[in-house]
Protein backbone atom coordinates (compact mmCIF):
# COMPACT_ATOMS: atom_id res chain seq x y z
CA UNK A 1 0.00 0.00 0.00
CA UNK A 2 2.87 2.35 0.73
CA UNK A 3 4.42 1.68 -2.69
CA UNK A 4 1.11 1.99 -4.52
CA UNK A 5 0.26 5.25 -2.78
CA UNK A 6 3.41 6.83 -4.15
CA UNK A 7 2.32 6.43 -7.80
CA UNK A 8 -0.54 9.00 -7.80
CA UNK A 9 1.68 11.40 -5.87
CA UNK A 10 4.51 10.83 -8.37
CA UNK A 11 2.19 11.41 -11.35
CA UNK A 12 0.82 14.53 -9.63
CA UNK A 13 4.36 15.76 -8.99
CA UNK A 14 5.39 15.19 -12.62
CA UNK A 15 2.33 17.08 -13.89
CA UNK A 16 3.02 19.90 -11.42
CA UNK A 17 6.70 19.95 -12.38
CA UNK A 18 5.75 20.08 -16.05
CA UNK A 19 3.61 23.17 -15.44
CA UNK A 20 6.45 24.78 -13.48
CA UNK A 21 8.90 24.13 -16.32
CA UNK A 22 6.47 25.58 -18.88
CA UNK A 23 6.00 28.68 -16.78
CA UNK A 24 9.74 29.02 -16.29
CA UNK A 25 10.25 28.55 -20.01
CA UNK A 26 7.74 31.29 -20.83
CA UNK A 27 9.18 33.61 -18.17
CA UNK A 28 12.74 32.96 -19.26
CA UNK A 29 11.75 33.54 -22.88
CA UNK A 30 10.26 36.93 -22.00
CA UNK A 31 13.30 37.92 -19.94
CA UNK A 32 15.71 36.85 -22.68
CA UNK A 33 13.62 38.74 -25.23
CA UNK A 34 13.52 41.87 -23.03
CA UNK A 35 17.25 41.70 -22.38
CA UNK A 36 18.04 41.21 -26.06
CA UNK A 37 15.64 43.91 -27.25
CA UNK A 38 17.00 46.32 -24.64
CA UNK A 39 20.62 45.81 -25.59
CA UNK A 40 19.90 45.77 -29.33
CA UNK A 41 17.79 48.89 -28.86
CA UNK A 42 20.61 50.56 -26.93
CA UNK A 43 23.08 49.52 -29.63
CA UNK A 44 20.83 50.92 -32.38
CA UNK A 45 20.34 54.09 -30.38
CA UNK A 46 24.08 54.35 -29.75
CA UNK A 47 24.80 53.98 -33.47
CA UNK A 48 22.19 56.63 -34.19
CA UNK A 49 23.68 58.90 -31.58
CA UNK A 50 27.12 58.28 -33.07
CA UNK A 51 25.83 59.61 -36.38
CA UNK A 52 24.15 62.44 -34.47
CA UNK A 53 27.43 63.25 -32.75
CA UNK A 54 29.24 63.54 -36.09
CA UNK A 55 26.46 65.68 -37.55
CA UNK A 56 26.31 67.96 -34.52
CA UNK A 57 30.06 68.32 -34.40
CA UNK A 58 30.25 69.02 -38.12
CA UNK A 59 27.37 71.49 -37.90
CA UNK A 60 29.01 73.35 -35.01
CA UNK A 61 32.37 73.38 -36.83
CA UNK A 62 30.97 74.81 -40.07
CA UNK A 63 28.60 77.27 -38.41
CA UNK A 64 31.41 78.53 -36.17
CA UNK A 65 33.26 79.53 -39.33
CA UNK A 66 30.22 81.09 -41.01
CA UNK A 67 28.76 82.97 -38.06
CA UNK A 68 30.08 85.23 -35.32
CA UNK A 69 29.99 84.56 -31.55
CA UNK A 70 27.32 87.26 -31.24
CA UNK A 71 24.99 85.26 -33.53
CA UNK A 72 25.24 82.25 -31.24
CA UNK A 73 24.84 84.48 -28.18
CA UNK A 74 21.62 86.04 -29.52
CA UNK A 75 19.97 82.68 -30.08
CA UNK A 76 21.30 81.39 -26.73
CA UNK A 77 19.60 84.30 -24.97
CA UNK A 78 16.26 83.09 -26.32
CA UNK A 79 16.83 79.34 -26.02
CA UNK A 80 17.53 79.69 -22.30
CA UNK A 81 13.87 80.72 -21.99
CA UNK A 82 12.32 78.63 -24.78
CA UNK A 83 14.23 75.61 -23.52
CA UNK A 84 12.62 76.23 -20.15
CA UNK A 85 9.15 76.36 -21.73
CA UNK A 86 9.91 73.29 -23.83
CA UNK A 87 10.06 71.22 -20.67
CA UNK A 88 6.28 71.63 -20.38
CA UNK A 89 5.58 70.59 -23.99
CA UNK A 90 5.60 66.89 -23.07
CA UNK A 91 4.14 67.51 -19.58
CA UNK A 92 6.05 64.35 -18.56
CA UNK A 93 3.34 62.30 -20.30
CA UNK A 94 5.71 60.44 -22.64
CA UNK A 95 7.41 59.01 -19.55
CA UNK A 96 4.00 58.23 -18.05
CA UNK A 97 3.00 56.27 -21.16
CA UNK A 98 6.24 54.29 -21.10
CA UNK A 99 6.25 53.65 -17.35
CA UNK A 100 2.63 52.47 -16.92
CA UNK A 101 2.32 48.67 -17.00
CA UNK A 102 -0.99 48.59 -18.94
CA UNK A 103 -2.40 51.35 -21.14
CA UNK A 104 -5.33 51.69 -23.57
CA UNK A 105 -5.83 53.66 -26.79
CA UNK A 106 -8.27 55.93 -25.00
CA UNK A 107 -5.66 56.80 -22.40
CA UNK A 108 -3.07 57.62 -25.07
CA UNK A 109 -5.58 59.74 -27.02
CA UNK A 110 -6.42 61.72 -23.90
CA UNK A 111 -2.75 62.33 -23.19
CA UNK A 112 -2.17 63.34 -26.84
CA UNK A 113 -4.77 66.12 -26.69
CA UNK A 114 -3.42 67.27 -23.34
CA UNK A 115 0.03 67.55 -24.96
CA UNK A 116 -1.33 69.52 -27.94
CA UNK A 117 -3.19 71.91 -25.65
CA UNK A 118 -0.06 72.50 -23.60
CA UNK A 119 1.99 73.05 -26.79
CA UNK A 120 -0.42 75.70 -28.10
CA UNK A 121 -0.47 77.46 -24.74
CA UNK A 122 3.32 77.53 -24.56
CA UNK A 123 3.62 78.91 -28.09
CA UNK A 124 1.26 81.77 -27.21
CA UNK A 125 3.12 82.39 -23.95
CA UNK A 126 6.42 82.51 -25.84
CA UNK A 127 5.07 85.26 -28.13
CA UNK A 128 3.73 87.21 -25.15
CA UNK A 129 7.04 87.08 -23.29
CA UNK A 130 9.15 88.24 -26.27
CA UNK A 131 8.95 91.98 -25.43
CA UNK A 132 10.07 91.28 -21.87
CA UNK A 133 13.17 89.48 -23.18
CA UNK A 134 13.98 92.52 -25.30
CA UNK A 135 13.84 94.74 -22.21
CA UNK A 136 15.76 92.27 -20.01
CA UNK A 137 18.64 91.76 -22.44
CA UNK A 138 18.33 95.24 -24.03
CA UNK A 139 18.45 93.59 -27.45
CA UNK A 140 15.60 94.44 -29.93
CA UNK A 141 16.45 91.60 -32.34
CA UNK A 142 15.20 89.08 -29.79
CA UNK A 143 11.54 90.00 -30.48
CA UNK A 144 11.34 88.32 -33.88
CA UNK A 145 13.62 85.42 -32.92
CA UNK A 146 11.47 84.53 -29.90
CA UNK A 147 8.24 84.75 -31.89
CA UNK A 148 9.63 82.46 -34.62
CA UNK A 149 10.84 79.81 -32.17
CA UNK A 150 7.34 79.65 -30.63
CA UNK A 151 6.20 77.38 -33.50
CA UNK A 152 8.54 74.66 -32.24
CA UNK A 153 6.31 73.96 -29.24
CA UNK A 154 3.43 72.75 -31.39
CA UNK A 155 5.76 70.59 -33.51
CA UNK A 156 7.17 68.88 -30.41
CA UNK A 157 3.83 68.44 -28.63
CA UNK A 158 2.20 66.77 -31.63
CA UNK A 159 4.68 63.90 -31.57
CA UNK A 160 5.03 63.22 -27.84
CA UNK A 161 2.73 60.18 -27.65
CA UNK A 162 3.98 58.69 -30.91
CA UNK A 163 7.50 58.91 -29.50
CA UNK A 164 6.34 57.26 -26.27
CA UNK A 165 4.71 54.37 -28.15
CA UNK A 166 7.91 53.74 -30.11
CA UNK A 167 9.89 53.78 -26.87
CA UNK A 168 7.40 51.56 -25.06
CA UNK A 169 7.71 48.88 -27.76
CA UNK A 170 11.53 49.30 -27.76
CA UNK A 171 11.56 50.21 -31.47
CA UNK A 172 14.76 52.15 -31.07
CA UNK A 173 16.12 51.11 -34.47
CA UNK A 174 13.22 52.90 -36.18
CA UNK A 175 13.51 55.80 -33.77
CA UNK A 176 17.23 56.19 -34.48
CA UNK A 177 16.57 56.41 -38.22
CA UNK A 178 13.86 59.02 -37.64
CA UNK A 179 16.11 61.13 -35.41
CA UNK A 180 18.98 60.96 -37.91
CA UNK A 181 16.81 62.01 -40.86
CA UNK A 182 15.28 64.84 -38.83
CA UNK A 183 18.71 66.04 -37.77
CA UNK A 184 19.94 65.92 -41.37
CA UNK A 185 16.99 68.10 -42.37
CA UNK A 186 17.82 70.60 -39.62
CA UNK A 187 21.53 70.65 -40.47
CA UNK A 188 20.85 71.12 -44.19
CA UNK A 189 18.45 73.98 -43.48
CA UNK A 190 20.86 75.72 -41.11
CA UNK A 191 23.86 75.40 -43.42
CA UNK A 192 21.88 76.51 -46.45
CA UNK A 193 20.62 79.61 -44.67
CA UNK A 194 24.08 80.40 -43.28
CA UNK A 195 25.69 80.16 -46.73
CA UNK A 196 22.98 82.50 -48.05
CA UNK A 197 23.91 85.09 -45.43
CA UNK A 198 20.93 84.82 -43.06
CA UNK A 199 23.20 85.03 -39.99
CA UNK A 200 21.56 84.00 -36.72
CA UNK A 201 18.35 83.12 -38.58
CA UNK A 202 20.17 80.02 -39.83
CA UNK A 203 20.22 78.73 -36.25
CA UNK A 204 16.53 79.52 -35.86
CA UNK A 205 15.63 77.70 -39.09
CA UNK A 206 17.59 74.61 -38.06
CA UNK A 207 15.90 74.59 -34.63
CA UNK A 208 12.43 74.58 -36.24
CA UNK A 209 12.87 72.15 -39.12
CA UNK A 210 14.31 69.32 -37.00
CA UNK A 211 11.30 68.82 -34.63
CA UNK A 212 8.82 69.32 -37.48
CA UNK A 213 10.50 66.60 -39.54
CA UNK A 214 10.77 64.24 -36.59
CA UNK A 215 7.09 64.54 -35.67
CA UNK A 216 6.03 63.91 -39.28
CA UNK A 217 8.19 60.78 -39.52
CA UNK A 218 6.93 59.41 -36.20
CA UNK A 219 3.34 59.76 -37.38
CA UNK A 220 4.24 57.84 -40.54
CA UNK A 221 6.05 55.11 -38.56
CA UNK A 222 3.27 54.25 -36.10
CA UNK A 223 -0.18 52.89 -36.89
CA UNK A 224 -1.75 54.63 -33.89
CA UNK A 225 -3.84 57.75 -34.53
CA UNK A 226 -5.41 59.90 -31.81
CA UNK A 227 -9.12 59.53 -31.19
CA UNK A 228 -11.55 61.42 -29.01
CA UNK A 229 -10.14 62.34 -25.61
CA UNK A 230 -11.52 60.59 -22.56
CA UNK A 231 -12.10 62.02 -19.11
CA UNK A 232 -9.09 63.54 -17.37
CA UNK A 233 -10.12 61.75 -14.18
CA UNK A 234 -9.36 58.43 -15.89
CA UNK A 235 -5.71 59.38 -16.38
CA UNK A 236 -5.26 61.27 -13.12
CA UNK A 237 -2.46 59.02 -11.85
CA UNK A 238 -0.58 59.40 -15.15
CA UNK A 239 -1.03 63.18 -15.07
CA UNK A 240 0.31 63.22 -11.51
CA UNK A 241 3.33 61.12 -12.55
CA UNK A 242 3.91 63.36 -15.57
CA UNK A 243 3.63 66.51 -13.47
CA UNK A 244 6.30 65.25 -11.08
CA UNK A 245 8.62 64.33 -13.96
CA UNK A 246 8.02 67.71 -15.60
CA UNK A 247 8.72 69.62 -12.41
CA UNK A 248 11.88 67.55 -11.92
CA UNK A 249 13.07 68.45 -15.44
CA UNK A 250 12.10 72.06 -14.81
CA UNK A 251 14.21 72.34 -11.69
CA UNK A 252 17.20 70.66 -13.37
CA UNK A 253 16.86 72.90 -16.42
CA UNK A 254 16.83 76.03 -14.26
CA UNK A 255 19.88 74.84 -12.38
CA UNK A 256 21.90 73.95 -15.47
CA UNK A 257 20.96 77.12 -17.40
CA UNK A 258 21.21 79.66 -14.61
CA UNK A 259 24.87 80.17 -15.53
CA UNK A 260 23.97 81.07 -19.13
CA UNK A 261 21.19 83.40 -18.01
CA UNK A 262 23.49 85.31 -15.65
CA UNK A 263 26.40 85.45 -18.11
CA UNK A 264 24.13 86.75 -20.88
CA UNK A 265 22.62 89.39 -18.58
CA UNK A 266 25.77 90.70 -16.92
CA UNK A 267 28.64 89.80 -19.29
CA UNK A 268 26.91 90.17 -22.68
CA UNK A 269 26.22 88.16 -25.82
CA UNK A 270 29.87 87.73 -26.76
CA UNK A 271 30.79 86.16 -23.40
CA UNK A 272 27.70 83.96 -23.54
CA UNK A 273 28.60 82.86 -27.07
CA UNK A 274 32.07 81.79 -25.87
CA UNK A 275 30.76 80.07 -22.71
CA UNK A 276 27.89 78.42 -24.57
CA UNK A 277 30.18 76.95 -27.26
CA UNK A 278 32.49 75.55 -24.59
CA UNK A 279 29.62 74.04 -22.59
CA UNK A 280 27.95 72.56 -25.66
CA UNK A 281 31.14 71.09 -27.08
CA UNK A 282 32.37 69.40 -23.87
CA UNK A 283 28.86 68.07 -23.24
CA UNK A 284 28.19 66.62 -26.72
CA UNK A 285 29.87 63.20 -26.14
CA UNK A 286 28.30 62.80 -22.69
CA UNK A 287 24.80 63.86 -23.69
CA UNK A 288 25.00 61.70 -26.81
CA UNK A 289 25.85 58.58 -24.82
CA UNK A 290 23.34 59.24 -22.04
CA UNK A 291 20.50 59.93 -24.43
CA UNK A 292 21.39 56.80 -26.40
CA UNK A 293 21.10 54.56 -23.35
CA UNK A 294 18.71 56.55 -21.15
CA UNK A 295 15.47 56.03 -23.06
CA UNK A 296 16.13 52.32 -23.54
CA UNK A 297 17.09 51.86 -19.89
CA UNK A 298 13.96 53.66 -18.65
CA UNK A 299 11.72 51.54 -20.91
CA UNK A 300 13.37 48.25 -19.86
CA UNK A 301 13.46 49.09 -16.15
CA UNK A 302 9.80 50.12 -16.27
CA UNK A 303 8.93 46.66 -17.64
CA UNK A 304 10.85 45.10 -14.70
CA UNK A 305 9.47 47.27 -11.89
CA UNK A 306 7.50 44.27 -10.58
CA UNK A 307 10.71 42.22 -10.25
CA UNK A 308 13.02 44.31 -8.01
CA UNK A 309 15.93 41.84 -8.02
CA UNK A 310 16.21 41.72 -11.80
CA UNK A 311 15.54 45.46 -12.04
CA UNK A 312 18.55 46.09 -9.77
CA UNK A 313 20.76 43.71 -11.76
CA UNK A 314 19.77 45.28 -15.10
CA UNK A 315 20.35 48.80 -13.80
CA UNK A 316 23.81 48.05 -12.41
CA UNK A 317 24.92 46.47 -15.69
CA UNK A 318 23.66 49.47 -17.63
CA UNK A 319 25.22 51.87 -15.13
CA UNK A 320 28.59 50.16 -15.45
CA UNK A 321 28.40 50.25 -19.24
CA UNK A 322 27.47 53.94 -19.35
CA UNK A 323 30.31 55.00 -17.05
CA UNK A 324 32.81 52.90 -18.96
CA UNK A 325 32.01 55.10 -21.98
CA UNK A 326 31.42 58.57 -20.51
CA UNK A 327 34.40 58.74 -18.13
CA UNK A 328 37.25 58.12 -20.61
CA UNK A 329 35.59 60.24 -23.30
CA UNK A 330 35.31 63.28 -21.05
CA UNK A 331 38.88 62.90 -19.78
CA UNK A 332 40.14 62.65 -23.35
CA UNK A 333 38.34 65.90 -24.20
CA UNK A 334 39.91 67.68 -21.21
CA UNK A 335 43.39 66.35 -22.06
CA UNK A 336 43.32 67.49 -25.67
CA UNK A 337 41.16 70.61 -25.25
CA UNK A 338 43.42 72.88 -27.32
CA UNK A 339 43.47 70.51 -30.27
CA UNK A 340 39.70 69.88 -30.14
CA UNK A 341 38.84 73.59 -30.09
CA UNK A 342 41.22 74.31 -32.97
CA UNK A 343 39.95 71.44 -35.12
CA UNK A 344 36.23 71.90 -34.41
CA UNK A 345 35.78 75.65 -33.97
CA UNK A 346 38.88 77.23 -35.47
CA UNK A 347 41.57 79.59 -34.22
CA UNK A 348 39.26 82.56 -33.55
CA UNK A 349 37.58 80.56 -30.76
CA UNK A 350 40.72 80.04 -28.64
CA UNK A 351 38.99 81.74 -25.68
CA UNK A 352 36.71 78.67 -25.44
CA UNK A 353 39.59 76.38 -24.38
CA UNK A 354 39.74 77.29 -20.65
CA UNK A 355 35.92 77.12 -20.40
CA UNK A 356 35.99 73.73 -22.12
CA UNK A 357 38.60 72.35 -19.72
CA UNK A 358 37.14 73.88 -16.53
CA UNK A 359 33.71 72.37 -17.25
CA UNK A 360 35.10 68.84 -17.72
CA UNK A 361 34.59 67.85 -14.02
CA UNK A 362 30.93 68.90 -14.28
CA UNK A 363 30.42 66.64 -17.28
CA UNK A 364 32.16 63.77 -15.46
CA UNK A 365 29.72 64.17 -12.58
CA UNK A 366 26.77 64.21 -15.00
CA UNK A 367 27.86 60.81 -16.29
CA UNK A 368 27.88 59.43 -12.74
CA UNK A 369 24.68 60.94 -11.30
CA UNK A 370 22.28 61.31 -14.24
CA UNK A 371 21.70 57.55 -14.80
CA UNK A 372 20.43 57.20 -11.23
CA UNK A 373 17.35 59.12 -12.33
CA UNK A 374 16.42 56.25 -14.67
CA UNK A 375 16.28 53.88 -11.70
CA UNK A 376 14.36 56.20 -9.40
CA UNK A 377 11.72 57.25 -11.94
CA UNK A 378 11.17 53.81 -13.46
CA UNK A 379 10.61 52.29 -10.00
CA UNK A 380 8.12 54.95 -8.88
CA UNK A 381 10.55 57.01 -6.78
CA UNK A 382 10.11 60.17 -8.85
CA UNK A 383 9.39 62.15 -5.66
CA UNK A 384 12.89 61.46 -4.35
CA UNK A 385 14.35 62.36 -7.73
CA UNK A 386 12.58 65.73 -7.50
CA UNK A 387 13.97 66.43 -4.02
CA UNK A 388 17.47 65.66 -5.26
CA UNK A 389 16.90 68.08 -8.14
CA UNK A 390 16.02 70.81 -5.60
CA UNK A 391 19.33 70.26 -3.83
CA UNK A 392 21.31 70.37 -7.08
CA UNK A 393 19.55 73.58 -8.16
CA UNK A 394 20.40 75.40 -4.93
CA UNK A 395 24.02 74.23 -5.07
CA UNK A 396 24.58 75.20 -8.71
CA UNK A 397 22.87 78.60 -8.44
CA UNK A 398 25.02 79.51 -5.43
CA UNK A 399 28.12 78.43 -7.35
CA UNK A 400 27.17 80.65 -10.32
CA UNK A 401 26.63 83.66 -8.08
CA UNK A 402 30.01 83.09 -6.40
CA UNK A 403 31.85 82.66 -9.71
CA UNK A 404 30.16 85.44 -11.73
CA UNK A 405 32.39 88.34 -10.48
CA UNK A 406 35.38 86.43 -11.91
CA UNK A 407 33.91 86.17 -15.40
CA UNK A 408 32.88 83.14 -17.45
CA UNK A 409 35.96 81.18 -16.34
CA UNK A 410 35.05 81.80 -12.70
CA UNK A 411 31.53 80.51 -13.30
CA UNK A 412 32.84 77.34 -14.97
CA UNK A 413 35.27 76.67 -12.11
CA UNK A 414 32.68 77.30 -9.39
CA UNK A 415 30.06 75.03 -11.02
CA UNK A 416 32.57 72.19 -11.43
CA UNK A 417 33.70 72.50 -7.81
CA UNK A 418 30.09 72.39 -6.57
CA UNK A 419 29.17 69.36 -8.68
CA UNK A 420 32.28 67.47 -7.56
CA UNK A 421 31.33 68.01 -3.91
CA UNK A 422 27.81 66.73 -4.65
CA UNK A 423 28.70 63.27 -6.06
CA UNK A 424 28.99 61.26 -2.83
CA UNK A 425 25.85 62.68 -1.12
CA UNK A 426 23.92 62.07 -4.34
CA UNK A 427 24.89 58.39 -4.47
CA UNK A 428 24.00 57.76 -0.80
CA UNK A 429 20.66 59.57 -1.14
CA UNK A 430 19.77 57.67 -4.31
CA UNK A 431 20.45 54.26 -2.76
CA UNK A 432 18.69 54.90 0.56
CA UNK A 433 15.84 52.44 1.16
CA UNK A 434 16.23 50.60 -2.17
CA UNK A 435 17.81 47.30 -3.17
CA UNK A 436 20.80 49.33 -4.33
CA UNK A 437 23.57 50.16 -1.91
CA UNK A 438 26.08 53.02 -2.27
CA UNK A 439 28.80 50.41 -2.60
CA UNK A 440 26.98 48.89 -5.60
CA UNK A 441 27.23 52.22 -7.38
CA UNK A 442 30.83 52.84 -6.31
CA UNK A 443 31.75 49.33 -7.50
CA UNK A 444 30.25 50.11 -10.90
CA UNK A 445 32.28 53.33 -11.20
CA UNK A 446 35.72 52.69 -9.71
CA UNK A 447 37.10 50.40 -12.43
CA UNK A 448 36.33 52.67 -15.42
CA UNK A 449 37.36 55.70 -13.35
CA UNK A 450 40.74 54.19 -12.44
CA UNK A 451 41.34 53.02 -16.00
CA UNK A 452 40.40 56.48 -17.32
CA UNK A 453 42.82 58.23 -14.94
CA UNK A 454 45.70 55.96 -15.99
CA UNK A 455 44.78 56.39 -19.67
CA UNK A 456 44.74 60.17 -19.18
CA UNK A 457 48.26 59.99 -17.78
CA UNK A 458 49.32 58.04 -20.86
CA UNK A 459 47.64 60.63 -23.07
CA UNK A 460 49.46 63.49 -21.34
CA UNK A 461 52.75 61.62 -21.74
CA UNK A 462 52.02 61.10 -25.44
CA UNK A 463 51.12 64.78 -25.86
CA UNK A 464 54.42 65.77 -24.25
CA UNK A 465 56.46 63.75 -26.72
CA UNK A 466 54.41 64.61 -29.81
CA UNK A 467 56.12 67.06 -32.12
CA UNK A 468 54.65 70.59 -31.81
CA UNK A 469 54.87 70.80 -35.60
CA UNK A 470 52.21 68.11 -36.00
CA UNK A 471 48.77 69.30 -37.03
CA UNK A 472 46.12 69.46 -34.25
CA UNK A 473 44.11 66.74 -36.01
CA UNK A 474 47.08 64.37 -36.08
CA UNK A 475 47.82 65.06 -32.41
CA UNK A 476 44.20 64.23 -31.62
CA UNK A 477 44.34 60.96 -33.53
CA UNK A 478 47.61 59.81 -31.94
CA UNK A 479 46.52 60.85 -28.45
CA UNK A 480 43.15 59.15 -28.88
CA UNK A 481 44.76 55.88 -30.02
CA UNK A 482 47.18 55.89 -27.08
CA UNK A 483 44.48 56.65 -24.50
CA UNK A 484 42.02 54.19 -26.02
CA UNK A 485 44.53 51.34 -26.13
CA UNK A 486 45.71 51.89 -22.53
CA UNK A 487 42.15 52.22 -21.27
CA UNK A 488 40.85 49.10 -23.03
CA UNK A 489 43.80 46.90 -21.98
CA UNK A 490 43.64 48.03 -18.36
CA UNK A 491 39.87 47.68 -18.06
CA UNK A 492 39.52 44.35 -19.86
CA UNK A 493 42.63 42.46 -18.80
CA UNK A 494 44.00 44.05 -15.62
CA UNK A 495 40.70 44.95 -13.91
CA UNK A 496 38.95 41.76 -15.02
CA UNK A 497 36.05 43.18 -17.06
CA UNK A 498 36.53 40.89 -20.08
CA UNK A 499 33.62 38.57 -19.26
CA UNK A 500 31.29 41.50 -18.63
CA UNK A 501 31.81 42.89 -22.13
CA UNK A 502 31.66 39.44 -23.72
CA UNK A 503 28.25 38.97 -22.07
CA UNK A 504 27.12 42.33 -23.44
CA UNK A 505 28.22 41.38 -26.95
CA UNK A 506 26.56 37.96 -26.77
CA UNK A 507 23.29 39.53 -25.62
CA UNK A 508 23.20 41.63 -28.80
CA UNK A 509 22.41 38.44 -30.74
CA UNK A 510 18.77 37.28 -30.88
CA UNK A 511 18.10 34.66 -28.20
CA UNK A 512 18.06 31.12 -29.64
CA UNK A 513 15.39 28.61 -28.52
CA UNK A 514 18.13 26.30 -27.22
CA UNK A 515 19.56 29.00 -25.01
CA UNK A 516 16.12 29.86 -23.62
CA UNK A 517 15.34 26.16 -22.99
CA UNK A 518 18.66 25.65 -21.21
CA UNK A 519 18.03 28.67 -19.03
CA UNK A 520 14.57 27.44 -18.10
CA UNK A 521 15.89 23.95 -17.37
CA UNK A 522 18.52 25.38 -15.06
CA UNK A 523 15.90 27.44 -13.29
CA UNK A 524 13.70 24.37 -12.93
CA UNK A 525 16.55 22.33 -11.50
CA UNK A 526 17.34 25.08 -9.01
CA UNK A 527 13.72 24.99 -7.82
Amino acid sequence: MAVGSRRPVTRLWHRHKSRIVRRLLARSSKLEELKGKSLRGAFAKLCGQGVSFVLRLGFVAVMARLLEPTDFGLVAMVTVVTGFFDLFATAGLSAATVQKADISDEYVSTLFWVNVGVGVALGVLCVIIAPFLVVFYQEPRLLSVTAALAAGFLFNASGVQHLALLQRSLRYGVLSVIETVAQLAGVATGLGMAFCGFGYWALVGSALIQPATMTLLMWLSTSWRPGKPGRLSDVRSMLRFGATITFNNLVVHLAYNFDKLMIGRYLGADALGIYGRGYQLINIPNSTLLSAVGGVAFSALSRLQGDPVRCRAYFLKGYTLVNSLTLPTTMFCATFADEIITVVLGHKWHAVTPIFRLLAPTILVFGIINPTGWFLQSTGLQGRSLKMAYAIAVLVCLAVIIGLPYGANGVALAVSAAMTVWVVPHIFWCAKGTLLSPFDLFAAVWRPLLASIVATGAGLEAAFYLEPSLTPLLRLLVGGIVMGAVYACLLVFVLGQKQFYLDVLSALKPASPDRITDTAANLGASR
